[in-house]
């Protein structure tokens, strides 16, 4: 198997920011991705 660093470009990160009543977020589904957490993990520890 090949090692890959999985990096990201800054425009995939900026498709990822949106801005919603003036705020700019991001989505938790997008941050898991990036952050390479499962949704469902990510979002208990956010509790």
């Amino acid at each position: 198997m090949e090692n890959t660093t999985g990096l990201l470009t800054v425009e995939s990160i900026r498709n990822c920011v949106y801005t919603i009543r003036g705020e700019q977020v991001m989505i938790d589904s997008d941050l898991a991705d990036i952050y390479g957490y499962e949704l469902k993990a990510m979002n208990q520890q956010v509790k």
